[in-house]
């Protein structure tokens, strides 16, 4: 039973690893600081979101057997619409991701430093970090063998190490199980909390993940039969990467009271409860969330580019090859150099402030047409709790616009 569940794994850890990032991480972090058990409901909120958009997402390409970028391609007649929807998505996508790879190759660079001693690489006037370049070595070998299969065990592998990571660091903290169920089962929206309950919604539900999940479904499966399969996956992996994200909070809310700002500082915090091995699991946790991040991030980039512009969508093209390798260099560079590509990420952040209603829009539109997915349309129950999503996803949207322009 054990070899088949393992044999029918699919790309949902992927999905796991592709949100608990180090921003995820450190956004988290900082939730426990500062609020302590009281926003563990948002979270809660986060992974039924995220399950309902990307069964939706996964169901659609099982069905079709096409990608999210492809469809949107496909089905939106309306020529001009479909540009403007194809122009905001490459844009978002792509252009956002390069910005966000800098920060989880950054992520991955602050775990090994919290255990190494940093290294440097001078060429005439340029420093570079050398962790940086190790690690996009290591992302451009993987994603250049173009086995899916060897990426997906590489990731799985990583997301489980993570995953313990952080699971022991909070069983360690002896946290009050009574006060967890509060912050679980009764929302509470204390004093200044606002923005980061909207962040940690925002960075679970992730729109390039919806792109992502859809492609990958369609190399692991083929069949109508496989529904069920990919719906396990999908519930399995976001839940246990939504309980990841529980773990880090949980562990942040037992140095409360103690200046912490980022999950560097998190081992610091737990030395006293732990000793020195407190900054090997975070090392740990934050290396492994840092690395898959950065994988998948290119990855998805890859697959919107390549979907929206009609190219194929293979691993080993070379128009896909170009994609990723674009995103993971840039990465590279701007994390190396300790360059913060502001500017570039508050684009990011209003492009995919509005990219994600939009996306949930679509996906609600597209689930409903019988001419697409037959009898595996949207039923009452899914359309109900989808329609609850993209309200939630607008509010999301207009806040992290709103933000980024500073209107609040």
């Amino acid at each position: 039973m054990i070899k088949n569940w393992f044999k029918n794994i699919g790309p949902g850890p992927l999905v796991a690893a592709a949100f608990i990032g180090p921003g995820t991480v450190t956004l988290c972090t900082i939730a426990g600081v500062h609020f302590g058990f009281a926003l563990l409901w948002a979270m809660v909120l986060s992974i039924i979101a995220t399950v309902t958009l990307q069964e939706m997402s996964a169901r659609l390409c099982i069905i079709t057997q096409k990608g999210l970028s492809e469809v949107i391609r496909t089905e939106i007649k309306n020529p001009i619409f479909r540009k403007i929807i194809i122009i905001l998505v490459l844009s978002a996508i792509v252009i956002g991701n390069a910005a966000y790879e800098a920060g989880n190759i950054s992520g991955s660079v602050l775990g090994l430093e919290t255990v190494m001693k940093n290294h440097s690489l001078e060429i005439g006037s340029l420093r570079l970090n050398v962790f940086s370049l190790v690690i996009g070595l290591v992302g451009f070998l993987l994603l250049y063998v173009g086995n899916y299969k060897l990426l997906e065990k590489v990731l799985i592998a990583l997301v489980t190490v993570m995953s313990i990571a952080f699971l022991i660091t909070a069983i360690l903290t002896k946290p009050d199980l009574s006060e967890i169920i509060k912050g679980i089962f009764i929302p509470k929206t204390p004093k200044g909390s606002l923005l980061t309950i909207v962040g940690l919604i925002g960075t679970t539900v992730v729109p390039y993940n919806l792109f992502l999940h859809a492609s990958l479904v369609k190399e692991k499966w083929g069949r109508q039969s496989d529904l069920k399969y990919a719906r396990k996956d999908t519930v399995i992996a976001v839940v246990l990467g939504g309980l990841v994200s529980m773990c880090i909070i949980i562990s942040a809310a037992a140095i409360q009271h103690q200046e912490v700002n980022s999950a560097a500082d998190l081992a610091l915090g737990l030395e006293p409860l732990f000793g020195s091995y407190a900054k090997y699991f975070l090392a740990i946790g934050l290396f492994a969330a840092g690395i898959t991040s950065t994988i998948t991030a290119a990855l998805a980039a890859a697959y919107v580019a390549t979907g929206c512009l009609g190219w194929k969508t293979e691993l080993k093209s070379a128009k896909f090859r170009a994609v990723w390798m674009f995103i993971l260099f840039l990465g590279v560079l701007l994390s190396s150099l300790g360059i913060k590509p502001i500017e570039i990420i508050k684009f990011a952040q209003a492009a995919n402030g509005m990219l994600l209603p939009v996306i949930a829009g679509f996906l609600l539109w597209i689930m409903n047409k019988k001419s697409v997915l037959g009898d595996f349309k949207n039923t009452k129950i899914q359309n109900g709790v989808g329609l609850i999503i993209l309200a939630v996803t607008i509010f999301l949207g207009l806040k992290s616009i709103f933000k980024v322009f500073e209107l609040i």
